[in-house]
């Protein structure tokens, strides 16, 4: 007789574990397990036949895999879980005997885990990470603008949350990677590229905020953990790419300063723009000197001997290389005879050359305010202009009252653009040598990938709509400025095709001109600038669809022709089958009528 099987002991049943059954397996309490399994990435599964795993019975349970808790037995971090429940015991212990010089010595030395494997191991390469920086940024710029003393969140925490996001928009900036602005009720949304991945955060708008008391901190302080130490681990590797000191140093210890705050060092310890303005300046401004003109000379003799010394050996293998350099020519680039023997002495090839044409481009379309010199106004968001004008190439000022680290004061002369949010005081001064813009003057520009008009965008004007970039118009509203903008670029306006277009243009005027009637044309006139379209434009248009409306009706007389002629050769079929149907029994007509219903099911399933 084979052995009695049970429930439980096979099948679906041995894969699954229960919430409790697990907590008893690894020793520990509820809230350090949901901490663990949020570490580790561990979620809940939910199983096909939950009665055969819950062993036939149909209550509410939550189960995870057996595997992913038999994982998290050889965890460290869980091992130092432990041995903070057992210190927080102690603590208690001592604080009920009232020993409180034990339980304040106890509290400072409280175990602490750290996460730098798990974050190895749950992103092994470098484009894994990166991916997930979305929620990290907009989770850490969210805590980032908490009140410092609500009791909620630790002080060190939200300043750690505030400087990991500002090394980030940072290194952005410096870099020249920043994509996309868009200003929304929620916040401000930014992307950039990061390594050929778009990366997209949100940062709330500079308001008081309240800690809602509905929202359990616990977990988002556990997530917030996992997201520091991704973040902080991201910026290390952006910083060192760059062959930048990380953490960057701040010339003040508080965060009011901003961007302005940093100071960018090399590895070697010499700033990072300084380097680039030396070498920017150093072909036209210096002289080579006496030592350098030794060197030189002395490297020419030492290529002159050694091409003297191997020129014999190549003469005889020239005829034979002849042919393949004249059929490689194009190809390949031939190389150099010497090995060289100092980085000075490196010749630049052609990928070379492809590789500093694109990097050019690059960094061209990242100085759009390269000619600009800006200065804020103390109503407007200063940390979001400042971000996004020096990502693009422009300087920036603002009052000393907003903070320290402005490179423009009010008074320079060399200011060509003011942003301001509100109208002019009386005592104000007002400088016809620069422009007064609102902020969203600056995003627009971005978005749109150039310097867009100031029309429309000065103090009492009514701002155009702040179109999203990220929708690409999927979107069901359609603002009139996208509306027209797309008619424009479906145009497709080039130089070949500016004759055609002006004879085109001339022939219409001269069909309009052609007519008596002038209240006609007067029409015409005013429903072309009520769309905002120029006379020619609105004919063209017009006649277009009066070409497309009458190729319509050609093709739905057609049709309806057919119809009538292949209604009037079926009609004698049609009253042999009604004949047929008044034959048919209750039953017949019955299946008949079902016979018919799938039949036209099918065909309406076969056009659509």
């Amino acid at each position: 007789m084979g052995k009695i099987k049970k429930k439980g002991e096979s099948g679906a049943a041995t894969n699954y574990i229960s919430r409790n059954m697990a907590i008893k397996k690894l020793q520990i309490s509820l809230a350090q397990f949901r901490r663990l399994c949020i570490i580790k990435g561990i979620y809940p599964r939910e199983p096909r036949n939950k009665k055969k795993v819950n062993k036939g019975s149909t209550a509410p349970k939550t189960f995870y895999y057996k595997k992913d808790i038999q994982f998290l037995l050889h965890e460290p971090v869980l091992h130092k879980l432990r041995e903070i429940r057992s210190h927080q015991r102690k603590i208690n212990r001592a604080i009920g005997k009232k020993e409180w010089a034990v339980a304040k010595l106890l509290e400072s030395q409280r175990p602490e885990y750290r996460l730098d494997h798990i974050i190895k191991e749950r992103y092994p390469s470098f484009n894994l990470a990166v991916r997930d920086l979305d929620d990290a940024l907009s989770m850490l710029a969210l805590f980032a603008t908490l009140p410092m003393h609500s009791g909620v969140i630790k002080p060190s925490t939200i300043k750690n949350c505030a400087r990991l996001v500002t090394e980030f928009q940072h290194y952005v900036m410096i870099a020249g990677r920043l994509k996309k602005v868009f200003v929304s009720i929620k916040g401000i949304y930014y992307q950039a590229d990061i390594g050929g991945s778009d990366v997209t955060w949100i940062v709330p708008h500079p308001f008081s905020q309240d800690t809602p008391r509905d929202v359990d901190f616990r977990i988002m302080a556990t997530f917030l953990d996992l997201y520091e130490t991704l973040v902080g681990f991201t910026n290390y590797k952006l910083y060192t790419d760059l062959n930048l000191v990380y953490p960057p140093k701040m010339k003040n210890e508080t965060l009011d300063s901003g961007l302005a705050g940093f100071v960018v060092e090399t590895v070697e310890g010499k700033g990072f723009l300084d380097g680039i303005k030396e070498s920017e300046t150093s072909d036209a401004t210096s002289a080579p000197t006496r030592k350098a003109r030794k060197e030189v000379e002395k490297r020419v003799k030492n290529l002159a001997s050694t091409i003297g010394k191997f020129s014999d050996a190549n003469a005889e293998q020239e005829d034979m290389d002849e042919d393949a350099d004249e059929e490689d020519e194009d190809k390949d680039i031939p190389s150099a005879i010497v090995e060289p023997t100092d980085a000075s002495e490196m010749v630049p090839s052609l990928k070379d050359a492809a590789k500093i044409s694109t990097t050019r481009t690059a960094s061209n379309s990242h100085k759009l305010f390269h000619s600009c010199v800006f200065f804020l106004s103390r109503e407007v968001p200063r940390n979001s202009l400042e971000f996004v004008i020096k990502s693009f190439g422009g300087k920036v000022g603002w009052p000393e009252t907003s903070g320290a680290g402005a490179a423009v004061a009010e008074s320079d002369p060399t200011i060509t653009h003011q942003i301001v949010d509100r109208s002019m005081a009386p005592g104000e001064t007002r400088h016809d040598t620069r422009d007064y813009v609102q902020p969203q003057w600056i995003y627009d520009c971005i978005n749109a990938g150039k310097l867009v008009k100031t029309k429309g965008y000065h103090i009492g004007e009514n701002l155009p709509a702040h179109l999203s970039p990220f929708g690409g118009g999927k979107e069901g509203y359609v603002p009139s400025e996208a509306a027209l903008s797309a008619i424009a670029a479906s145009k497709g306006v080039t130089e070949e095709s500016d004759e055609d277009e002006d004879a085109e243009k001339d022939a219409v005027e001269a069909n309009v001109m052609e007519s008596d009637d002038e209240e006609q044309v007067y029409q015409a006139e005013l429903e072309a600038e009520a769309a905002g379209l120029s006379f020619t434009e609105y004919m063209q248009k017009k006649d277009a669809e009066e070409k497309g409306s009458s190729k319509k009706k050609v093709a739905s007389a057609d049709a309806a022709g057919k119809k009538r002629k292949i209604s009037a050769a079926e009609a004698e079929a049609a009253e042999e089958k009604e004949l047929a149907k008044m034959l048919m029994n209750k039953k017949e007509r019955r299946l008949y009528g079902q016979i018919e219903f799938g039949r036209k099911k099918k065909e309406e399933e076969v056009i659509h």
